[in-house]
C-alpha cells in the first residue's frame, strides 16, 4: 500500500467519522431515555391519589391498593431507564468523546510524518533529476568543444593560438562532464539509497502504525456496543423485579374483601320492612293500620311503627339526604353510618389533643430553658401561648366526652364494635374523670330504626372500666418487636404507659392508624404510647405471620 497514502488517509478519517456518528447515536438513545422516565414518572404522578381528598378514601379496596402498587412500580421503572441514560453516558458518550480526539490527535501525527518522509523522497528526485539534466548538458557542451576543437586544428588557416585556445577549451568541458558524471552517480546513489529507505522502512513504519490505530479503532467501537447491550442487561433484573412486583400486586385483588369493605362502609343498620297488610276498603269500618306498614298514623297506641316520623311515612331504601350541613351529631345518617361519623369525629379530636398536648410540651420545654439560661429569652413571654393551649385541650376534651356520649348512646343499639374502634373511642376517656353529662338527643326509637324525631335530652353515663374490661380477659399478647423511646412520656393517662428517653421495651400491638402503640416492660407492665415517641423494629417473622 506504499502507494495509497491519499486513499488510506480518506478511509481513516471515514472510520472517526462513523465512530462521531455512533457517539451522537448513543447520546440521542441517552436522551430518548431520560424522556421516557420523565413521561412515566408524570404519568405515575398524574395518577397518584391527591392527600385529603374522597379519591384517597377509594384506596383501601384491594383493587385500588393494586393499581397504586402499580403506579409506585412505575416510578420505579422510569427510575432504571434513568440509570440506562446514565451509564450509556459516562460509559459510552464520555469515553468515545475523549478517545475520538485521541485518535485524532494519533491521526494527525501519523500522516504528518508520512508526508514529510513523501516530501523528502520527492526532493531528493528533484536533486537527482538536477544532477541529471547537468551531467547531460555538460556532456553536450564538451562534445561540441571538442568538435569545434578537430575543426580549428585542421583548418590551415587558423593561427596557433586559436587553436590552443580552443584545445583549451574542449579540456575544460571535458572537466566539468566528467565533474557532472561523478556529481551525477553520488545523487543517484544516494536517492536510491533513500528511496530503498523510504519504501522499506520509513513508510512501512508510518503504515504499521495507521493500521495499530485503525484495528484500535475496531475493536473500541466493538467494545461500546457490547457495553450498550450490557448496560441494558444490567438493569433487567430490577425490570424483572418491579413487573414481578405488579403481578403480585394484581394477584393481592381480593373481590370478597373488596366487596365486604363496600357493605361495611355504606351499611345502614336498618331492618328491612315487613309486610304491609291488606286494608279492606269494603267494609264500612273504620281502617287501622297493621304494625309492619309504613305510614305514620299513630292509632290507638298498640301498634308501634318500627319506621315512622311526626309527618308521613317514608321507605327507608329511598330516603332523600338532606341538604346542607347536617345536625352535628349526625342524627341524620342512618346508625351504622353515624356511629362510623362519630367514631371518625373522636378520632380526629384524639390527635387535635395530641397536637396540642405535643404544643404544650415544647413550650413548656422551652419556657425551662428561658428560665434556666435568662439571657436566651423571657420565660414569661410563654405564659399566654401556654394559658391558651391549656384552655383548648379543656374545650377539646369537652367535644371529646360529648361526642363519646352520642357515640355509646348510638352503640347500645348497634353488635359489638371491633377492639379496634373501642379502644379508639376511649383513648382519651381517662383524661375524662367525670362521666358524660349533657347528652344526645334520641335520634332512633328504641328498637334501633330511623327516624326524624327529636326526643327529648336524655343523660347518659359511659362506664369508666369500658377501656379496662378491653384487656382483662384477654391472653397475653406475644411480642411482634421491640422499640426504642425517642422522647420521655409521662403515662398518667389509664391505658398509657410511662417510657424515658432511650429506653428499650416490647411492642406488642401495631399502631392500627390511630397514633398509638401498644408495649410492655415486664410482665406487669404494658400500655399505650404515642406511635411517634417511640422508634420500632418489628420482627420479620412476627410481622410476616
Amino acid at each position: 500500500l506504499q502507494d495509497q497514502f491519499d486513499n488510506l488517509e480518506k478511509h481513516t478519517q471515514c472510520g472517526i467519522d462513523v465512530l462521531e456518528k455512533y457517539i451522537k447515536f448513543v447520546k440521542e438513545r441517552t436522551e430518548i431515555e431520560v424522556s421516557y422516565a420523565k413521561q412515566l414518572r408524570n404519568l405515575s404522578k398524574k395518577y397518584q391519589p391527591k392527600k385529603n381528598s374522597k379519591e384517597e378514601e377509594e384506596y383501601r379496596y384491594t383493587s385500588t391498593r393494586a393499581f397504586l402498587a402499580t403506579l409506585n412500580e412505575m416510578n420505579d421503572y422510569a427510575g432504571q431507564h434513568e440509570v440506562i441514560s446514565e451509564n450509556m453516558t459516562s460509559l459510552i458518550t464520555g469515553e468515545l468523546t475523549r478517545y475520538v480526539q485521541e485518535l485524532k490527535q494519533e491521526r494527525k501525527s501519523h500522516f504528518h510524518d508520512g508526508r514529510k518522509a513523501q516530501q523528502h523522497i520527492e526532493t531528493c528526485w528533484k536533486q537527482l533529476e538536477a544532477s541529471k539534466r547537468r551531467f547531460e548538458r555538460d556532456c553536450k557542451e564538451a562534445d561540441r568543444a571538442q568538435q569545434y576543437f578537430e575543426k580549428m586544428d585542421a583548418d590551415i588557416n587558423v593561427t596557433k593560438a586559436d587553436v590552443e585556445k580552443a584545445r583549451q577549451q574542449a579540456q575544460l568541458r571535458h572537466q566539468m562532464a566528467e565533474e557532472s558524471k561523478a556529481e551525477y552517480s553520488s545523487t543517484l546513489q544516494k536517492f536510491n539509497s533513500e528511496q530503498h529507505d523510504h519504501y522499506y522502512t520509513h513508510i512501512p513504519n508510518i503504515f504499521q502504525k495507521i493500521q495499530e490505530m485503525e484495528e484500535r479503532r475496531i475493536v473500541r467501537i466493538g467494545e461500546s456496543m457490547k457495553t450498550f447491550a450490557e448496560v441494558d442487561r444490567q438493569v433487567i433484573p430490577i425490570i424483572g423485579k418491579c413487573l414481578d412486583e405488579i403481578t403480585k400486586a394484581a394477584e393481592s385483588i381480593d373481590h370478597k374483601n373488596d366487596s365486604q369493605l363496600v357493605i361495611e362502609a355504606f351499611k345502614s343498620g336498618f331492618e328491612p320492612p315487613g309486610d304491609i297488610d291488606f286494608e279492606d276498603f269494603t267494609q264500612p269500618m273504620k281502617r287501622t293500620i297493621s304494625e309492619s306498614s309504613l305510614s305514620n298514623s299513630r292509632g290507638d297506641g298498640k301498634s308501634e311503627p318500627k319506621f315512622g316520623s311526626k309527618s308521613k311515612g317514608k321507605l327507608w331504601p329511598f330516603i332523600k339526604k338532606n341538604k346542607g350541613a347536617g345536625p352535628e351529631d349526625f342524627s341524620n345518617l342512618p346508625p351504622e353510618q353515624r356511629r362510623k361519623k362519630l367514631q371518625q369525629k373522636v378520632d380526629e379530636l384524639n390527635k387535635d389533643i395530641q397536637k396540642e398536648m405535643d404544643q404544650r410540651d415544647a413550650l413548656t420545654k422551652m419556657k425551662d430553658v428561658y428560665i434556666k439560661n435568662p439571657q436566651m429569652g423571657d420565660a414569661a413571654s410563654v405564659d399566654h401561648r401556654l394559658a391558651e393551649l391549656g384552655q383548648n385541650i379543656e374545650k377539646l376534651r369537652l367535644e371529646v366526652q360529648k361526642f363519646e356520649g352520642w357515640l355509646a348512646e348510638v352503640e347500645g343499639r348497634l353488635p359489638t364494635r371491633t377492639e379496634q374502634a373501642r379502644r379508639q373511642s376511649g383513648l382519651y376517656e381517662a383524661q375524662n374523670t367525670s362521666a358524660v353529662n349533657s347528652c344526645a338527643q334520641d335520634r332512633e326509637s328504641p328498637d334501633g330504626s330511623y327516624t326524624e324525631e327529636q326526643s327529648q335530652e336524655t343523660e347518659m353515663k359511659v362506664p369508666a372500666t369500658d377501656f379496662d374490661d378491653e384487656f382483662d380477659d384477654e391472653e397475653p399478647l406475644p411480642t411482634i418487636g421491640t422499640c426504642k423511646a425517642l422522647y420521655t412520656f409521662e403515662g398518667q393517662n389509664e391505658g398509657t404507659i410511662s417510657v424515658a428517653e432511650g429506653e428499650m421495651l416490647y411492642v406488642i400491638e401495631e399502631d392500627k392508624g390511630d397514633g398509638w402503640t401498644r408495649i410492655r416492660r415486664n410482665e406487669d407492665e404494658e400500655g399505650y404510647v404515642p406511635t411517634s415517641y417511640v422508634e420500632v423494629y418489628l420482627d420479620k417473622n412476627a410481622k410476616g405471620a
